[in-house]
């Protein structure tokens, strides 16, 4: 049985995606016996870097990679279950993508799982191509995310270069005010709108209203307050 993105019949040919060698590392966290073992030896077949913890505690005590990666757990685990992995993670600000593996094919666990953030649920024995495809997905999944966070770090760092007038004209040019109509609320002149304008774009390094509006989604909530007046 398998739970997660790649079942009903919509399998790519994971095993032509997996010969290469995915960017970032695989954490593989738990289990006994010959799982672990098995498992870092199909990854490392493929070409994929991979670090192993006996714990989810072992896991949470180690600094994480800078660069992308994913974690595969085993979901039942002592202490720390692969459950409350997931949300120790978002709760440290680390959403690393999870893939958990059991040894039965519990359908409410199954559930549950995904609805914690889980990226796929395996029952063993799960198919090779199965791991292999929902490990792939999971790193281009923490690839996008940490993409995202560098475009929303570099745009803060922008934006607080910024004065006050300038946030307060890059508020109005967002709601789509003219310039006379920006000057009349700040009770300036329309030339000097004009010059904080254009010092404000040359500041978040845009070209265009289209991008601004798109930088402006970017920022959080507490900065894209402060730009009002």
């Amino acid at each position: 049985m398998h739970f997660g993105p790649f079942g009903g019949g919509q399998k790519e040919d994971i095993m032509a995606l997996a010969t290469r060698p995915a960017p970032g590392k695989i954490l593989i966290v738990g289990g006994e016996g010959e799982a672990p073992s098995t498992l870092l030896a199909l990854l490392r077949s493929q070409g994929f870097a991979v670090e192993t913890f006996a714990s989810a505690c072992a896991l949470l005590d180690t600094a994480l990679p800078e660069a992308p990666c994913c974690i595969v757990a085993e979901a039942k685990m002592p202490q720390i279950d692969g459950l409350d992995l997931i949300e120790r993670l978002e709760r440290r600000g680390e959403p690393i993508p999870v893939v958990l593996v059991t040894d039965e094919a519990d359908v409410p666990l199954s559930v549950r799982a995904i609805k914690a953030g889980a990226v796929d649920f395996l029952p063993r024995p799960y198919d090779e191509r199965d791991m292999l495809g929902a490990v792939e997905h999971a790193l281009e999944i923490d690839s996008r995310r940490r993409k995202v966070a560098r475009n929303q770090r570099g745009v803060i760092q922008r934006f607080e270069m910024l004065t006050q007038r300038e946030r307060q004209v890059l508020d109005g040019v967002v709601r789509g005010l003219m310039n006379k109509q920006i000057a009349w609320e700040l009770d300036i002149s329309e030339v000097t709108v004009k010059l904080h304008r254009s010092s404000m774009m040359r500041k978040m390094d845009l070209r265009s209203v289209p991008d601004l509006v798109r930088a402006s989604q970017i920022l959080p909530a507490e900065y894209a307050l402060s730009c009002a007046a």
